[in-house]
């Protein structure tokens, strides 16, 4: 069965916009890596992942909400209408052998931050994430403060980032795909 990336990012880029064209990198190098993509299927950095996927011959998935009242973009195969923001949320995170994350506002820092204390607390295991670029950088860094710090243990149990980076930063998004596929052995 195809592996899954599910990618976070912003809606808010246009076709031209140096996010989106870099968002359409990332998704033609995830599908020339065997990959299929998902994202929340709107606009922006979501569009520019399934528009490279796709004119790289890949197969793209879009999670929809009701919440949202709007259509999936056009290069989305195949869309899941979830009803809420939460089941969407959830079922992008379902849906995923691993993650990338693209820079983005307050609705893809609660996409990583979810992922992330999901590995963290090792509710889901052996799904990687890579973030893209230096955008996020501070706030891994502020987290990892607090999570590698003292007290990172909880009755004598060390949580996943106190034992090494759970997050992968790559400077690039042909490094982010290609760390994703050494991870997910494709």
């Amino acid at each position: 069965m195809q592996k899954i990336v599910t990618v976070f990012g912003s809606s808010r880029p246009q076709q031209g916009d140096a996010e989106y064209e870099e968002a359409r990198a990332l998704g033609r190098f995830l599908a020339e890596r065997g990959f299929a993509v998902c994202t929340g299927g709107y606009g922006g950095v979501m569009e520019g992942i399934s528009r490279g996927a796709k004119e790289a011959g890949g197969k793209t998935y879009g999670v929809t909400a009701e919440f949202f009242r709007r259509e999936a973009n056009g290069w989305v195969d195949t869309e899941v209408r979830m009803k809420t923001w939460e089941e969407r949320l959830f079922e992008l995170i379902r849906l995923a052998d691993g993650f990338a994350v693209c820079k983005g506002g307050t609705g893809t820092l609660v996409e990583l931050a979810v992922v992330w204390e999901m590995l963290n607390k090792s509710v889901m295991t052996g799904k990687p994430i890579a973030v893209v670029g230096h955008f996020w950088q501070p706030i891994l860094d502020r987290v990892r403060e607090v999570e590698q710090g003292a007290g990172s243990s909880t009755q004598g149990r060390v949580w996943g980032e106190a034992n090494g980076n759970l997050v992968h930063s790559a400077a690039t998004v042909e490094e982010a795909a290609a760390y994703l596929a050494a991870r997910l052995a494709v």
